[in-house]
């Protein structure tokens, strides 16, 4: 029997969009077809959307990025203010991000393991399979108890996802787990340290829900940090409010997706007219004709009031590939150089007196 040693060798490495420019390969995909060329327009929306000085960058993340070796582009994304806002999954942030700045990594599985054959070995030695890439369940564990710390160590009351994330980064730079203590960058550090705020709609799906329960089952009875979901909404629609010019680059779909757009509808519910999302860039996989694409396209979205045509372009393809091309891309045409970046997290401190 392989050991999980054996298996746990060889590490994912992040892309480095900084060492690739890809910026000739995707002008000349301008000219050819299909989802090249609407990655190439896509890339080209980005830049405008960071030349755009007036306008709030919101990245949204959903399936598993970090672990498939995003991460660095990301972080590169928050360093060089191509961002002002995260929404995403619980799982990238907490089980990946925060897992990999614990000091722990994703691991490359052999392809003889991306079909569930050996899936009940794996579940013996505490591994965890995503397709083609391994976690160790008993690292995951650790990653768990530290979120839980973190609960422990809080004023018990409610906190919006954003709140908690920031006390996670917070958490990281009080114990060294820095590039200045020569340790991994990550996106939570980032984006605590550049005022970029994070929020999971649906914390609790996520290594930080089994921390909260921990942290609430040992205090039964007396009061608990919770996660206030409608606080996140509330302070995102803030956002939207404070900085009436938006723009999305989502990867994938679901409830990060839905909770960005529908900021524009929130601000309308609390009596201020707010502009449509100006600029709309969605990298996915999914197909619309069930049901699925996380409710609609771009140009469905219009109809709820939610995204302008203008500048919207719906990206098919599969995020590791498209991401690093539409943010290098960014990148070494210097988009980002004129922005000074929202510094959305002290936005919110007037906006929502938290």
């Amino acid at each position: 029997m392989t050991t999980k040693n054996e298996l746990l060798t060889h590490p994912i490495q992040h892309i480095d969009i900084k060492q690739h420019n890809v910026v000739a390969l995707v002008d000349a995909m301008a000219s050819m077809a299909y989802s090249s060329r609407d990655l190439a327009r896509a890339a080209q929306i980005y830049e405008k959307m960071l030349q755009d000085t007036d306008c709030g960058v919101i990245l949204c993340l959903a399936g598993s990025l970090i672990s498939a070796g995003l991460q660095k582009v990301i972080v590169d994304l928050v360093r060089n203010n191509m961002v002002d806002a995260i929404v995403s999954t619980g799982a990238n942030i907490v089980d990946q991000d925060f897992f990999e700045a614990l000091g722990f990594r994703h691991y490359i599985a052999g392809d003889e393991y991306k079909y569930g054959a050996g899936d009940a070995e794996l579940r013996e030695l505490m591994i965890d399979r995503i397709y083609d890439t391994f976690i160790d369940e008993e690292q995951l564990r650790i990653c768990d108890e530290t979120t839980e710390k973190i609960a422990n160590g809080l004023q018990p009351r409610p906190y919006s996802s954003r709140e908690f994330i920031q006390e996670m980064g917070r958490y990281l730079k009080e114990q060294g787990r820095t590039p200045a203590d020569g340790q991994n960058d990550s996106i939570v550090l980032a984006c605590f340290e550049k005022g970029v705020p994070i929020f999971c709609p649906a914390f609790s799906d996520c290594s930080a829900g089994f921390g909260l329960v921990a942290h609430q089952h040992a205090r039964r009875g007396k009061p608990v940090v919770s996660i206030d979901s409608a606080k996140d909404f509330y302070e995102l629609t803030q956002l939207k409010i404070a900085n009436p010019t938006t723009g999305l680059l989502m990867i994938g779909g679901g409830v990060p997706k839905n909770f960005a757009q529908d900021i524009v509808v929130a601000a309308d519910v609390l009596g201020i007219e707010a502009s449509m999302h100006k600029y709309a860039i969605q990298i996915t996989v999914a197909d619309v004709r069930d049901g699925a694409l996380s409710g609609s396209t771009l140009k469905e979205a219009s109809s709820w009031g939610k995204v302008d045509l203008t500048f919207e372009q719906m990206v098919y393809a599969e995020a590791t590939i498209a991401l690093p091309l539409i943010a290098g891309y960014a990148f070494h045409k210097g988009a980002y150089k004129a922005r000074a970046g929202k510094k959305f997290a002290e936005v919110l401190l007037e906006a929502v007196n938290v």
